[in-house]
């Protein structure tokens, strides 16, 4: 007889106890099995779990008594802190030695706090279900970089009523359905192919898909990312060994995080290529632009002539760099690729005719030649050992994508993958 699936449930069963065991009972109906651990720290639980909050806070190098006495304030932050950091260290066993194959919490703002962080440390693909009253907020700070599923509680977890059990049973339904085909899901991770990242942005995705052909064609799995901060979700997979080779095609990331756009991938970006040493061929797309919201929302400092705002759309202006940010620029990618190469083949290409859809011809950005403080810097900053390459061409044009493609390539024979 097949094995079942089973759906581990992570929350507390002190203060969110008749949730959970009516959750519980929603997944076993729906065919899985269930383990439970509790990470409740005020009394006693509902329930008996599998795994209790005492063996949770061991594994955090606590007792249970030591946040008993009081709960307000920093004790309670050390307490979901704590527990957390207990929650990651049995899950992360438990997937190690296939004993479960979904995770499904719940919680407000502290066992969102609680369930996430554990949630963000655990493999890329497993599934992870959480039911947070902080769903329909910003949920950056929880969600991370991971692929964690939140669904939005509506009402506050505390009891049941029909709006609650209707929200609860979906996600029980999505969590057993998940785990039961988990084992042909983590099949799609196991590809004989290289995984190669690709960075884009809309303005420079025609050179990215053209790059892409090449690449397909030529036997490589192909992964994009959009350089909206979602740089730094393709930084975690290639230190987690998921990437395996790099065009860092696009890069409004950077000036993003130096003046404090809204599409910052923050401070490690590019260093993971340097760690991990995986080979990669860097160009320059969007490098000249970061962004804000709507123009109301542009700092005074940066809303200014030289910069050229761009309506992108209602929800997204685009900004121009000013000719010392691209200095800053060149000096940055510079080093990258000079830290990389001593490692690993790095080539950096050039696109002279312009970098996006913003400086084509008839474009409002257009005049390549206010990019020679970029260019000049890397021509001067680039060791030697990196290959740097200039085309007269636009990064968007056919050729252009076609050969930092074949460029890759070659550049990944070179290191002997």
């Amino acid at each position: 007889m097949a094995k079942k699936a089973v759906v581990c449930l992570v929350g507390t069963l002190d203060t969110k106890g008749e949730e959970y065991a009516f959750v519980k009972e929603r997944l076993i109906d729906a065919g899985v099995d269930v383990l439970m651990i509790d990470t409740g720290v005020l009394a006693e639980p509902h329930f008996a779990p599998d795994i209790g909050a005492a063996a949770v806070a061991k594994e955090a190098g606590v007792t249970l008594a030591d946040f008993r006495q009081n709960v307000e304030g920093s004790t309670r932050v050390n307490a979901n802190k704590a527990m957390g950091s207990g929650v990651t260290v049995i899950l992360k066993k438990l997937i190690a030695e296939g004993k479960i194959d979904a995770v499904l919490g719940m919680g407000g703002t502290g066992g969102t706090d609680l369930i996430s962080g554990a949630y963000r440390q655990l493999p890329l693909g497993f599934p992870k279900v959480l039911v947070s009253t902080m769903a329909s907020n910003n949920t950056k700070p929880y969600v991370g970089c991971s692929d964690m599923a939140m669904f939005n509680a509506v009402t506050d977890i505390a009891g049941l009523n029909s709006v609650s059990r209707v929200i609860l049973s979906n996600a029980a339904h999505a969590a057993a359905g998940m785990a039961k085909d988990y084992e042909t899901t983590k099949k799609y991770l196991a590809s004989a192919n290289p995984l190669i990242a690709i960075t884009m942005f809309g303005v420079t995705t025609p050179g990215v898909m053209a790059a892409r052909a090449i690449l397909e064609s030529s036997g490589y799995d192909v992964v994009i990312f959009h350089a909206v901060g979602q740089g730094a979700a393709m930084e975690e997979l290639i230190d987690a060994g998921v990437i395996n080779g790099l065009i860092d095609m696009t890069l409004p990331e950077l000036l993003n995080c130096k003046n404090g756009g809204i599409f910052s991938a923050g401070t490690d970006r590019m260093n993971a290529a340097i760690r991990a040493k995986v080979p990669q061929v860097i160009s320059l797309g969007a490098i000249e632009c970061f962004n804000f919201g709507a123009p109301p929302t542009i700092p005074a400092e940066y809303n200014t002539p030289e910069r050229k705002v761009i309506l992108h759309n209602p929800n997204i202006t685009s900004l121009l760099a000013t000719p010392d940010e691209l200095v800053w620029l060149g000096e940055y990618v510079a080093d990258k690729a000079n830290q990389a190469v001593k490692n690993t083949p790095v080539a950096v290409m050039i696109p002279l005719k312009g970098l996006d859809k913003y400086m084509a011809e008839g474009g409002p950005w257009h005049g390549a030649e206010y990019l020679e403080p970029l260019f000049q810097t890397l021509r001067g900053k680039l060791d030697s050992a990196v290959e740097r390459i200039e085309m007269n061409n636009f990064i968007n044009d056919e050729e252009f994508g076609q050969a930092v493609a074949n460029k890759f390539i070659q550049v990944w024979k070179a290191s002997g993958k």
